[in-house]
């Protein structure tokens, strides 16, 4: 990908508004999550989400654009390339959470903005200027003083969501410099059909295979077979595909909208509201890092979007 983005929109306003409305999505879609999906494994969920979740994409883009061009471009290359990135990031992070802490795992997903970085300035020639590496270093500095990561960060498990926030950055470079007039919707749609074909691939390759090292028994959330599903949990699941249409369409109008060294940078508000969610749902307390790692984040955020406007045309 050698493009450049110098004719992509730079309407920053929205990018980030964007991007903290989907921040703020996808912490209650991970309270959802912690408490309701125990009974399913993390494959039944995308399957059974995705099957709700693509038909009604499919007749919001077609109602929307009364072309079937709309559709075609969900399934055309970059956006389904985009998607498989997507996708690789949320098995990435899930896959790693058996193995590791949480504040691992975040630590480790939240590097993305760094890798965002990197490949805006030498892929699409974003202009990231000094201030805005200074930023990015000080909101990735806060992570990892509010999450606290222990010296597991250096297990090889590790290296997974490593990986995903590698995919991450480079989803949100395809979506700035290749997907620029694909609908968000269409965009949505290919992401959510992606997750809905890893989780049935997953699952039939988990049934052929059956894994029953101790491993495999310990944590049925990610090696286990398909369980029988109640009214509830069909509520659960509707609700978690509301959230996975929604989330699919603000992501992508975000990095649309805005430079990605911009927007990734403010997917740290995801942070604060996790913090907001574990004193509200499970009485977890902010201590003295929690707190400095947010005024950081916020800090770092804020200068960046002043020097970006600075030097917006």
């Amino acid at each position: 990908m050698t493009t450049t983005s110098s004719n992509a929109p730079h309407n920053i306003l929205l990018g980030v508004s964007l991007i903290i409305a989907t921040a703020f999505t996808i912490s209650l879609q991970d309270v959802v999550f912690k408490l309701f999906s125990s009974q399913m494994t993390l494959w039944q969920i995308f399957a059974l989400r995705g099957c709700i979740a693509v038909p009604v994409l499919m007749g919001l883009v077609w109602f929307s654009h009364r072309d079937a061009r709309a559709l075609r471009a969900a399934f055309g290359l970059w956006s389904l390339l985009r998607a498989v990135f997507i996708t690789g990031t949320f098995l990435a992070f899930y896959a790693a959470i058996p193995f590791l802490s949480l504040s691992t795992v975040g630590a480790a997903n939240y590097t993305a903005p760094i890798f965002i970085a990197l490949l805006s300035a030498y892929v699409i020639k974003e202009r990231i200027g000094t201030l805005g590496w200074l930023c990015v270093i000080l909101g990735f500095a806060g992570v990892l003083l509010l999450l606290q990561p222990g010296t597991e960060a250096f297990s090889p498990w590790a290296m997974l969501p490593l990986f995903g926030a590698c995919c991450y950055a480079a989803a949100h470079l395809i979506t700035r410099a290749k997907c620029q007039h694909v609908p968000v919707a269409a965009l949505s749609l290919a992401q959510n059909f992606m997750m809905l074909t890893a989780g049935l691939v997953i699952s039939m390759a988990l049934v052929i295979v059956q894994p029953t090292s101790p491993t495999a028994e310990a944590f049925p959330y990610l090696f286990g077979t398909w369980s029988a599903i109640e009214t509830s949990d069909w509520l659960v699941l509707t609700l978690l595909a509301a959230f996975a249409i929604a989330l699919g369409m603000m992501l992508a109008g975000a990095y649309k909208a805005a430079p990605p060294a911009v927007v990734g940078t403010f997917e740290y508000s995801y942070l604060v509201f996790v913090a907001g969610w574990d004193i509200l749902f499970f009485g977890i307390a902010l201590n003295g890092a929690t707190l400095g790692g947010m005024a950081m984040i916020v800090v770092a955020g804020a200068m960046v979007l002043r020097s970006r406007v600075a030097d917006a045309p």
